[in-house]
């Protein structure tokens, strides 16, 4: 019995034990994460929800008051703000696929080629072609501005020593490509991220994979179609994301070679500009704070949805893919 009884007593204890770690507290996990979500909320979350709060409301006789959604009708349907929002929406749209029929692909080709093993200077070329990334927007803005005045750039004489001076034209002043001409400047900058991101994925595929298609006869081209490729198609999924939160973010490299107005007349508007001229003003138009909330909260939307659809919808799919 008393044996029984010390069992017991043991068998209590332990659970007594097991019972107080269970409801301890852990302290120290909320000690390490206070700051940064502190800092985090107030300089994102707090600001972001102030904005939406605050597109809900206008001014009537210098005074705050709520109107709920009208400001979004009159961004969508007031011709004083809809044309000009759906020409830089769609102007934003073509930004993001001239990003993703140029930059992705060539940043895949540039990885393909640069993680090739017999390659030599490998790491000169992925350096210099990384490079740009780091550049201010301003300094590429301008520089490009500069390359390609028909008056003083250096675009026309280097087209005439090869002899293709006719195909010059001051593609930054004609309204059919200064939207073109800033996306392929914007692609030459950025193309080093996703070619980093798809060398890095195409280092970490196991070598027992293309041992093993070596045996099977793939190799060459054919092994980066029917083996590499599948296995970093969740890379050039992030990175495809990456691409539409960037370029529907976009406002500095437009600003900084086109202007606050995007010109020729509103040509590379884009969401970012039309943002900075609809809250801040610009020349003869006041700004508007409780429209540009609008407009930013649009923007938030958009980019919400686009993530969601990549999150719940494709990645879910290369995982299944992948398995």
């Amino acid at each position: 019995m008393a044996c029984c009884r010390i069992g017991v007593l043991e068998t209590g204890f332990s659970l007594l034990e097991i019972v107080m770690q269970a409801s301890r507290f852990r302290w120290h996990i909320v000690i390490f994460l206070a700051p940064a979500v502190i800092v985090y909320t107030a300089v994102m979350i707090f600001p972001l929800f102030n904005t939406l709060r605050l597109a809900l409301y206008t001014d009537v006789d210098q005074v705050r008051t709520f109107v709920g959604l009208d400001n979004f009708n009159m961004l969508f349907g007031d011709p004083r703000w809809s044309e000009q929002f759906w020409n830089a929406l769609g102007n934003n749209f073509k930004f993001f696929f001239i990003h993703m029929l140029v930059q992705n692909p060539i940043g895949v080709a540039l990885a393909a080629l640069l993680s090739h093993p017999r390659l030599r200077f490998a790491a000169l070329y992925r350096s210099a072609i990384f490079i740009p990334t780091i550049l201010s927007f301003v300094i590429v803005g301008f520089a490009w501005k500069l390359i390609l005045s028909p008056i003083w750039g250096i675009a026309p004489s280097m087209l005439d020593a090869v002899g293709l001076k006719s195909l010059f034209a001051p593609w930054l002043g004609k309204e059919a490509y200064a939207l073109i001409t800033l996306s392929l400047i914007s692609v030459w900058q950025f193309v080093g991220i996703p070619m980093m991101l798809i060398y890095a994925a195409l280092l970490s595929i196991p070598e027992e994979i293309l041992e093993a298609g070596e045996i099977d006869g793939i190799t060459g081209i054919n092994a980066f179609w029917k083996i590499k490729l599948p296995l970093i198609l969740p890379s050039i999924g992030i990175i495809s994301i990456l691409t539409f939160v960037g370029n529907f973010n976009a406002f500095d490299l437009i600003y900084a070679a086109q202007g606050a107005l995007a010109g020729p007349d509103f040509s590379t508007d884009i969401l970012g500009t039309f943002l900075y001229r609809t809250f801040f003003g610009f020349q003869l138009q006041l700004g508007d704070p409780y429209m540009g909330s609008a407009v930013a909260g649009t923007m938030f939307a958009i980019i919400l949805v686009g993530v969601c659809i990549y999150l719940f919808g494709i990645q879910t799919r290369l995982r299944r893919y992948q398995l």
